[in-house]
């Protein structure tokens, strides 16, 4: 994650800090740079058929940054869309086909390409989960919300039900020094509000994944975050697709 662009945006934000302020920020920001690093390797890959029998498959994609596509993870099993596509094909009892579109490192203006992708030739049911790099990357909360809800749409107008993970805590991060770990967190739930009237309004199902996981992730940050202190480890990853799954069911069987 590039934090130093983050550190531009809460000098920004914060406006008229002192050398001593600004002094501060650049040491934190350095800090946790170094302990999140860069990661090796790409996530491993999942996609495929889960469960059994002889119905057709559900079709379920998967779309947006590095929490979608599971990084963090080095078993197959435990990347999100697998751990959700096992949950759907048991829930559903027919199997369920995982198609996996997202790539680590995106932000909300990098959702049209994986988008175009999808509804070139619709799924039942996507996923999508975006919004960590946007905070990092500068971009104005309004404007990702607002592109957010562009694809939402999109999937929607092609028939695709849609459930949207919204920005996570980011200041659930230990590697982030206080203070700027509190205007990470005030950051990354502004833009998941905003999210959320703006997928909900497009005809999505927002989750806050901020609100219902951050509490859990700082309580069991040991066993909840990977190696790069960053991103969710397997653990993490099931308590995120624990929270997910139910809307995700309801989504094709029409009830949300």
């Amino acid at each position: 994650m590039r934090w130093w662009r983050f550190l531009a945006v809460v000098l920004g934000a914060v406006g008229g800090v002192t050398g001593l302020a600004y002094g501060l920020f650049t040491r934190q920001s350095r800090r946790a740079r170094v302990v999140i690093g860069v990661p090796d390797a790409p996530p491993p890959r999942a996609d495929g058929v889960y469960g059994t029998g002889d119905a057709k498959p559900v079709r379920f994609a998967v779309v947006g940054d590095s929490m979608a596509a599971g990084l963090g993870v080095d078993d197959p099993a435990e990347l999100p869309g697998a751990l959700l596509a096992t949950g759907l094909a048991e829930e559903l009892d027919r199997p369920v086909r995982l198609e996996t579109y997202a790539i680590s490192g995106s932000t909300t203006r990098d959702l049209p390409a994986q988008v175009d992708r999808v509804v070139a030739d619709p799924p039942e049911l996507c996923l999508v989960v975006i919004g960590a790099n946007d905070v990092t990357t500068r971009m104005p909360v309004a404007v990702s919300a607002a592109l957010l809800g562009v694809q939402v749409r999109r999937l929607r107008e092609a028939g695709v039900g849609v459930v949207v993970g919204t920005c996570p805590d980011l200041g659930s991060i230990q590697p982030i020094a206080q203070p700027l770990r509190s205007l990470a967190r005030e950051w990354s739930l502004r833009l998941a509000r905003a999210q959320r009237r703006e997928v909900l309004a497009a005809g999505g199902v927002p989750v806050a994944l901020g609100d219902l996981l951050a509490r859990e992730f700082v309580a069991r940050r040991g066993d909840f975050f990977s190696r790069d202190q960053f991103h969710p480890s397997a653990a993490g990853y099931e308590a995120a697709a624990s929270i997910l799954l139910a809307p995700l069911v309801g989504v094709l069987r029409h009830e949300w």
